[in-house]
Parts: structure tokens; C-alpha cells; sequence
């Protein structure tokens, strides 16, 4: 029977781990370099997706398509589901939300006012899919996921504009001792908030409750968010807002990671119980597709070899399946990602669903090590350096001409010095 010394000693330590833990969701936002790399991979994914797009994309989502505006209305009438194109029929009022998304997903990719941004990226996002419900695949499902739980985070702590805004100001010293005044910040919120309120008012927030909750909370609060760091940045309630901000964070970013482990496992298992899997021809058949090979000989070679197409449909199986048993051995977690990013890259390779395999890729980035971050964005530095000093090198003007016997434009003065003409 344990002693009531052993008994506290044991409730104390426990306290003591729990106290640790809570302070570590709380102090700091958790995953930085990783949650960078997310916000990077899915906004690029669905920019150059929505570019690519460009010629049809009024068949897509647009008047031209098959599934009328009409049709459409009337689904949402019934799954209240949020999208911005219910809010008129006209072309233009498509083409603009079109656009806007563009915008939105570029200037999330740099890093620039990524609290307004990514609000921003997430309606665009949610208008474009949930217009054309059918248009979409897996890809397009994960970039859905990802834009809202984006919204939660603090993913521009690093590798964005807003860190590069943030050190400057850092460094910049004002004589109130106070931020500097944040014009554009200013004009963002007022903005959004003028399309907000009449959109809470007029019911284009769909009936969904915690859109619109959610919104307004990330509205107001980033105003009251605003004013105690302008006038009261020492105040206990800047304190609470930063805590909070932290608690956010890194709950969205456990999300992602559930998520990625939830599309995984479920992937695995639902292949396991297919009978192609099981006798280890299921990868044979995409690979023989017209719709589904871009390089027909390369497809071909690949499915000539019946121990390749055996093995890569076990590896796909178990490496799915095994993967979110694996987050608690670094080395083998390390591996697998690995191997399910290779996965991903040879799916845009032999079935041309390049998409697709960047949302993935993008998605699985959450679980990667942040040393190797830390060196991946090391070497794009230094790649970047190199080559803007060359492109410096090349344009650079050429310098002053020496004065020589035959310049008659060199000015003669008693020290000999003068100047001649740039060549």
C-alpha cells in the first residue's frame, strides 16, 4: 500500500508535468517552420491550379457550367453551405471573386497580412468549391480542410512578409515608445468589416452558425487586438490575447496533423479490404488509362514489371496504414514521409494529377523536422543571394572612364583632376 508521502510525491509530479505542458501551449505558438511550409504549399497549390484554370474557368465554377446557378442556389438552399457567388448571378460578381481568390491565395503565399489573407484565401476558397460541388477531387477536399484550419494559425511568424515587417518595426525605435501606426492594417480591417456587416445582415454568411460566429470573432477581435497594442501594450489583456492566439495555433495545428493521419489511415484500411489490393494489382490498372497517362511510356514501362506493380501496391498499403502508428519514433516517421512524399510525387508523374499530389505534399509538410527546415530555408537564402548579386553584376552600369591624353572633355584644373563622360 503506498505511503501519503509517496502519494504527493507522485500527485506533485504529475502537477508539475501538467503545469509544463500547459505552459507550452501557451507561451509560444508551436510548429512555426512547419505551419510556414503548410500555408506556402496549399496557397501556391490552389494559385497555380486556379491559373491553370483561367481559360475554363467559367465552366468550372462559373455561368457556363452544367451545374446552373440556379441548381446550385437551391443545394445550398439546403446544405447551407457558405459561398460569396449565391450573392448575385452576374458575370462580373464571378469574375471578381475569381480574381479576388487569386489575390488572396498569392498574397498568403508571401506572407503578407496573412490574419486578413487568409480570411480571405478561406472565402474565396469555400465560394469557388461549394459553387460547383462535383468539380472537385481529393486535392481539392484537402485545400478546403487546410484553408479553414489555416485561419486559426500563426503561420507567418516565419518565412513571410509580416516577420520581415515585424523585425523592422522591432528595430525601428519610436519616440512614444509605442508601434508605429499601422495605416494599411487600419484600412484592411475597416474594409473587411464594411463586407462583413451587411453580409451578417442580409443572411450571405450562409446557416451555417459558426462561419459567422467564427468571423466576427476574428473581426472584433482583431480590432480590440489592435487598440491595446497601440495604447496599452503592457495591459494583462494584450497578455491574454497572445495566450489565446497561442492556444489557437497549436490546437489547429494538431488538427492538421489528426487530419493527415485520418486521410492516411482511412486511405489504407478502405485499400485493404479491396480485392486489387490484396493480390497486388491494384496500380496496374490506373497506369493503363488514357485519361490517366501523360507519358504513355513511362506508364508502360512501369507496368510491364510485375514485381514493381506488386511491390508499390503493398508500399502503398502499408505505408499508409502504418503511418500514424509511426509519429512516436521520429526515425520511422522520418522515413515514411519519406516515402509517402515520393508516393505523391510519382502520382503527378504517372496519372498527371500534379495538384492532388501538392495539396498532399503540402498537407504532410506539418510532420517534417524542423532541422531540416531549418536547412532547406538556409539553402533557398543562400540560392536567393547568389542570385540576385549575379542579376546585380549583370545590370550594374559601368564605372567612371580614366582621364587620358586623347579626352577632351576632361576638365583642366590646376590639380589635374576632372571629370569625363560615364560610358
Amino acid at each position: 500500500m503506498s505511503s501519503p508521502a509517496s502519494v504527493r510525491d507522485r500527485a506533485g509530479t504529475a502537477g508539475r508535468s501538467l503545469g509544463r505542458a500547459v505552459q507550452r501551449a501557451t507561451a509560444s505558438p508551436l510548429g512555426t517552420y512547419q505551419s510556414a511550409v503548410v500555408r506556402i504549399g496549399v496557397s501556391v497549390t490552389c494559385l497555380l491550379f486556379l491559373l491553370r484554370e483561367w481559360p475554363h474557368r467559367r465552366e468550372l465554377y462559373g455561368p457556363d457550367g452544367p451545374w446552373s446557378w440556379g441548381m446550385a442556389r437551391r443545394l445550398i438552399g439546403n446544405n447551407d453551405a457558405f459561398t460569396a457567388l449565391m450573392w448575385s448571378d452576374s458575370t462580373f460578381w464571378f469574375e471578381t471573386v475569381y480574381v479576388l481568390t487569386l489575390v488572396s491565395a498569392a498574397l498568403l503565399a508571401v506572407g503578407w497580412r496573412t490574419r486578413a489573407t487568409s480570411v480571405l484565401f478561406m472565402a474565396g476558397v469555400l465560394s469557388l468549391q461549394n459553387r460547383s460541388i462535383f468539380m472537385g477531387d481529393g486535392g481539392d477536399n484537402v485545400i478546403h480542410l487546410m484553408a479553414l484550419y489555416l485561419v486559426f494559425t500563426r503561420c507567418a511568424r516565419v518565412w513571410s512578409l509580416d516577420a520581415r515587417r515585424a523585425a523592422g518595426d522591432a528595430a525601428r525605435p519610436t519616440g512614444s515608445g509605442n508601434p508605429a501606426r499601422d495605416i494599411t492594417g487600419i484600412v484592411l480591417w475597416v474594409v473587411l468589416g464594411c463586407v462583413l456587416v451587411p453580409a451578417t445582415l442580409l443572411g450571405g454568411l450562409g446557416g451555417t452558425w459558426w462561419l459567422q460566429s467564427v468571423l466576427w470573432l476574428l473581426w472584433l477581435g482583431n480590432g480590440a487586438w489592435w487598440a491595446l497594442d497601440r495604447y496599452a501594450p503592457g495591459h494583462e489583456l494584450r497578455t491574454l490575447f497572445d495566450v489565446l492566439a497561442n492556444l489557437a495555433h497549436n490546437a489547429a495545428l494538431f488538427v492538421i496533423m489528426a487530419e493527415v493521419c485520418l486521410i492516411y489511415a482511412t486511405a489504407g484500411w478502405y485499400k485493404i479490404q479491396g480485392s486489387r489490393w490484396q493480390d497486388g494489382t491494384a496500380i496496374f490498372y490506373p497506369l493503363k488509362l488514357d485519361y490517366f497517362t501523360p507519358w504513355p511510356g513511362l506508364s508502360g514501362l512501369v507496368a510491364s514489371s510485375a514485381l514493381a506493380i506488386m511491390v508499390l501496391t503493398y508500399a502503398t498499403v502499408i505505408v499508409q496504414v502504418a503511418f500514424p502508428f509511426t509519429l512516436f519514433n521520429r526515425r520511422v516517421k522520418n522515413v515514411l514521409l519519406v516515402l509517402m512524399i515520393g508516393e505523391h510525387a510519382g502520382i503527378a508523374v504517372l496519372l498527371g494529377l500534379p495538384f492532388f499530389s501538392m495539396a498532399m505534399i503540402a498537407a504532410d509538410a506539418v510532420f517534417l523536422p524542423t532541422v531540416f527546415l531549418l536547412w532547406l530555408g538556409h539553402r533557398v537564402s543562400l540560392a536567393r543571394q547568389r542570385l540576385f548579386s549575379r542579376t546585380a553584376v549583370r545590370f550594374r552600369l559601368p564605372g567612371q572612364r580614366r582621364e587620358g591624353p586623347g579626352d577632351e572633355e576632361a576638365t583642366r584644373s590646376g590639380d589635374g583632376s576632372g571629370h569625363t563622360l560615364i560610358g
